[in-house]
């Protein structure tokens, strides 16, 4: 296989493809005299099978499932990166890991984290330059309100809730953002984080009432969600949600508490490495995420209500993968518990499966059909193209992106398969990997630590249909496949003198 730019590849394929979509956009839109809305419901740091539709067995999420059964599940979509910021990086601004420019979470002083540039075109931009209306709504960690990557700045009309990632380890913080001005909420919990303190019995669940507050977060910028679709129900729109569910600290209400409670063995976990206390913390993570799975499903309840269900485009996924592998039992997360990674290789900050393969729902109905699955391999940088196209308007993507559209997949029709999937990554060691069909390969140790510590180039690579886990390392026997990588690699980096690749940036 030769591989080529994205440009080059969309010369030579994708032609045929556009002019199949132009034939179906406008008999999609018919009749409806608007553009469809969109809303993009991103959670945090959710594993690919937390989910009743992709395996879960313990947690309930019967909205999110009904998502899947009325729209199409991807089985092979991943995040940007396996990060928070970053990854939202690269959903926001349609260009891969390794030409990004925010590659790696950097907080900043008093608050926020390092910023997208100006100039940066965004998903948010392009939805305005169609007249859309735009609104964000939970966790946002791409630049402070006062710096160039404010989300008012970067295509967003309203922004509620956090602005910056660390703070919001906290589901009940002393303020959020309401547009560019902080509000001051009605909690008493200790920021930064603390564990209980020494002598305290961490089998007395009195002792953990100090770490619970008034006002939850994720209830009030759901409940600015729902506002901003009364108050925009007349007019395309393009509601974000970026939740920080589920998010460590682990921390929920009451109510939704005593549904998992006492439901399995679930020792105490008493703080520490800054994060919170929690007397029951394995229930604490499902009824985090079947509380959210509840607010999921009163935005689609809205929608309907508003006569507005055939012509919303529902998205769901995940910033990147679990707590698991180095991060297992942080702040009493247990993904083994619950089989977060659904088999996949480690979790967060990994480019293993386990960090970057996350869930995946598209909803339209009437456009997408109900019940259906797709194993294309698809990405974060896909979905500026994607969306672009599902609201008739193909030719609005910047030339840059890298991504490539699968509005045909989602709309029945046949497309070429993607020639490769990039992701690198400067965190964590350093790391790189490509995946071209069933093969994937990785490199780790790029950033190497200690004046005597040398980069390791060596890659690995694995068939991911027969070995799902990556487990077997078959480099030795698919030379020809690894050299193919190793030119990908090399071709789809691009150094970055904010987030270097050192063992990369200096051959």
């Amino acid at each position: 296989m030769n591989f080529i730019s994205r440009r080059s590849f969309l010369k030579l394929t994708g032609a045929a493809t556009v002019l199949s979509l132009r034939e179906f956009i406008p008999t999609t839109l018919a009749g409806t005299g608007r553009k469809p809305n969109v809303v993009f419901i991103l959670c945090d740091d959710l594993g690919y099978a937390d989910i009743g539709c992709y395996g879960q067995k313990i947690i309930r999420t019967p909205n999110i499932d009904r998502m899947a059964a009325e729209g199409m599940r991807f089985t092979q979509h991943y995040s940007g990166f396996p990060v928070c910021a970053p990854s939202r990086c690269v959903l926001m601004t349609g260009k891969h890991s390794g030409h990004a420019f925010i590659r790696d979470n950097r907080g900043m002083k008093p608050e926020g984290q390092y910023p997208i540039p100006t100039g940066t075109i965004t998903l948010a931009e392009l939805f305005k330059q169609q007249r859309y209306t735009t609104g964000a709504f939970g966790k946002w960690g791409l630049g402070s309100m006062d710096s160039t990557g404010s989300p008012l700045k970067q295509g967003f009309d309203r922004f509620f809730g956090y602005n910056c990632q660390s703070r919001a380890h906290n589901l009940y913080p002393p303020s959020l953002w309401d547009n560019d001005k902080s509000i001051t909420l009605n909690n008493d919990v200790p920021h930064p984080p603390q564990k209980l303190s020494e002598g305290t019995d961490p089998n007395d669940p009195a002792n953990y009432s100090q770490f619970v507050g008034k006002d939850y977060a994720p209830d009030l910028y759901m409940e600015q969600a729902r506002r901003f679709l009364r108050e925009n129900k007349d007019k395309p729109f393009f509601l974000f949600v970026p939740t920080i569910i589920p998010h460590l600290a682990l921390q929920v209400p009451e109510d939704s508490l005593a549904e998992y409670r006492g439901k399995f063995s679930d020792p105490p976990y008493p703080g520490g490495r800054g994060y919170l206390p929690h007397f029951s913390p394995r229930a604490a993570y499902a009824a985090m995420i079947t509380r959210m799975d509840r607010e999921v499903g009163s935005l689609m309840t809205l929608v309907k209500e508003f006569g507005l269900d055939d012509n919303t485009i529902f998205v769901f996924s995940s910033d990147n993968g679990p707590l698991n592998g180095k991060h297992q039992g942080l702040a009493g997360t247990d993904a083994m518990f619950f089989n977060s990674a659904g088999g996949l290789r480690d979790g967060k900050g990994s480019v293993y499966e386990g960090g970057i393969r996350v869930p995946c729902i598209v909803r339209w109905q009437g456009k997408i059909a109900a019940g259906t699955t797709s194993d294309r391999v698809t990405g974060f940088e896909d979905w500026i193209p994607t969306l672009m196209d599902l609201i008739g308007m193909p030719d609005v993507s910047p030339k840059d992106v890298d991504g490539l559209s699968f509005a045909p997949t989602l709309l029945d029709k046949s497309q070429e398969a993607r020639p490769f999937l990039y992701r690198e990554f400067p965190g964590y060691g350093g790391q790189q990997s490509v995946r071209i069909g069933d093969w994937k390969g990785v490199r780790q140790n790029l950033v190497p630590r200690g004046r005597k510590a040398q980069p390791n180039l060596h890659i690995e690579l694995y068939n991911l249909k027969n070995d799902i886990s990556e487990s077997k390392d078959v480099s030795e026997q698919h030379p020809d496949i690894v050299a193919k990588i190793e030119k990908i690699m090399c071709e789809q980096h691009r150094p970055s003198a904010e987030f270097p690749l050192v063992a990369l940036d200096q051959r």
